[in-house]
């Protein structure tokens, strides 16, 4: 596998991979995060309820340069940054070990589901962390042994703060950066010089439209992603859950050579010091999120991904030297895990397009929050409920008013009538609409529940015949509909 070889076939696979993205965000409907993502990104602003905007200032970015929120319009940003993802994990790699190495890098970070798939193509924070956490990682690889490296030092400050501007797990991985610092005899020295100081001051200035937002918003989107730590029972499986998750986010054979790979860099110890580096960069969220499930019910499985991200150079130079020794195998794997997830994407799809899984079990529709609501501005404006006066249209939960937001196009106005509310507490919330009609969609919990959870604070609340949304392989999807009279009060 010569450089030049490498080379070529990493551009084949940044170039197929990205058309097959393009191909399923073009054909896929948005998830229930992407709808509300899109939705209550269209008012811009320096922070939002959930993350820090980078991810929402994309999709917003898109939409207004094209004129579109099509899917594919608003997934666009998101699939080029994977295809530099895929560039700078090869250039990892290359620096660990080879050209080889930084190949098979790039094939297994592109065959892992949570990563290939749903950070590649999804409006997810996770896009913009993932590509700024590798950038940052390679340009700290780069500006170590360089005799001075103020360019590469200000690079890797830069993508910090790319990354902190994306999700705030992004400071798991600056601290990782801090304990290699303090563990490396040979790069030890840098805490005693400006570089890193300066870089890390240029990632707290990119970061500071984010304090300043939390700050004049009673620090809600710290508390909210704070509070998900919070104790709840304790739970001694918890963190064998998490890394269970993640192994099959992942897929198992992957996680399993993710971790023989760091084990292994552990043992190596510091002078292999560009595997004791990616290491470190990637012990802080793996073992952060497993500890915290101790206590919490909280933990997402892909909480941890961006630090197997940094094991994945390693696992390319195991990957390479296994390929040299037994290509037949190699080739193997890498077509049948290619194969499997073309199978799974397959399905879904066929899932989405035509609802195969009503044959086996009537009632069962899981695709529903991954199919767009676009009948439903024309169903509600055939019934004459679209535009009545002083009315405000509103979901029983934050995903719901995602999607009926997203389907609206933003006209007129939505709001989300749960205390979980997400941006919509914020966009502006229920509180600034007292007084006035509300026509609830409710496709969550039975219809008298809704009666009793909502009757209280309206003067009167009717049930409506529900909205039938003629959806793609289905027939007509019903979603109860309700309408509250003279919003009285808000908690």
């Amino acid at each position: 596998m010569t450089p030049a070889r490498s080379l070529r076939l990493l551009l084949v696979l940044i170039a197929g991979s990205a058309l097959l993205r393009l191909l399923g965000a073009a054909g896929l409907g948005l998830g229930i995060d992407e709808s509300y993502m899109v939705a209550s990104g269209r008012a811009l602003h320096l922070g939002y309820f959930d993350h820090p905007p980078l991810s929402w200032w994309l999709a917003r970015g898109a939409a207004l340069l094209l004129g579109s929120e099509q899917p594919v319009v608003v997934r666009l940003p998101f699939v080029l940054l994977f295809a530099l993802s895929t560039w700078l994990v090869y250039r990892l790699g290359t620096l660990v070990e080879s050209p080889a190495a930084g190949l098979w890098a790039a094939v297994a970070l592109n065959l892992a589901p949570v990563l290939g798939i749903t950070t590649g193509s999804w409006v997810l924070p996770d896009g913009p962390l993932v590509c700024a956490l590798l950038g940052a990682g390679w340009c700290l690889m780069r500006a170590l042994p360089a005799p001075r490296g103020w360019g590469w030092w200000l690079g890797a400050g830069a993508c910090a703060g790319l990354a902190l501007l994306s999700k705030y797990s992004a400071g798991l991985t600056l601290a990782g950066a801090a304990l290699y610092l303090l563990t490396s005899p040979l790069h030890r020295r840098w805490l005693a010089r400006p570089q890193p100081w300066v870089a890390l001051a240029l990632a707290a200035a990119l970061f500071s439209p984010v304090l300043a937002w939390n700050a004049s918003h009673d620090w809600l989107s710290f508390a909210f992603q704070g509070g998900r730590a919070s104790a709840h029972k304790l739970n001694l499986a918890g963190p064998l859950l998490v890394l269970a998750g993640a192994a099959l986010f992942l897929l198992p054979w992957i996680w399993a050579g993710l971790m023989a790979v760091l084990v292994r860099g552990m043992r190596a110890g510091p002078l292999a010091w560009r595997s004791w580096l990616l290491c470190w960069l990637a012990l802080p969220p793996i073992m952060l999120f497993a500890v915290v499930a101790l206590w919490s019910r909280h933990v997402l499985f892909h909480w941890a991904v961006p630090g197997y991200l940094f094991l994945f150079p390693l696992l390319g130079a195991a990957l390479a030297r296994l390929g040299a020794a037994r290509p037949a195998l190699l080739r193997r794997a890498t077509a049948g895990t290619a194969a499997l997830l073309a199978a799974a994407l397959l399905i879904t799809a066929a899932e989405l397009r035509w609802h195969w899984l009503g044959a086996v079990a009537p009632g069962f529709d899981p695709a529903l929050q991954g199919l767009d609501w676009t009948p439903l501005r024309a169903e509600l404006e055939n019934r004459g409920l679209l535009h009545r006066p002083d009315t405000v249209i509103a979901g029983d939960a934050w995903w719901v008013a995602g999607k009926v937001d997203y389907a609206l196009g933003g006209d007129p106005p939505v709001i989300c009538l749960n205390t979980d509310a997400r941006e919509y507490r914020l966009s502006p919330g229920p509180e600034s609409h007292l007084g006035q009609d509300v026509l609830l969609l409710a496709p969550t919990p039975g219809n008298k529940r809704v009666l009793q959870a909502y009757g209280r604070l309206f003067d009167a609340i009717y049930e409506l015949p529900p909205v039938r949304l003629d959806l793609p392989g289905r027939p007509a999807t019903a979603i109860p509909l309700f309408l509250g009279h003279h919003l009285n009060t808000w908690p």
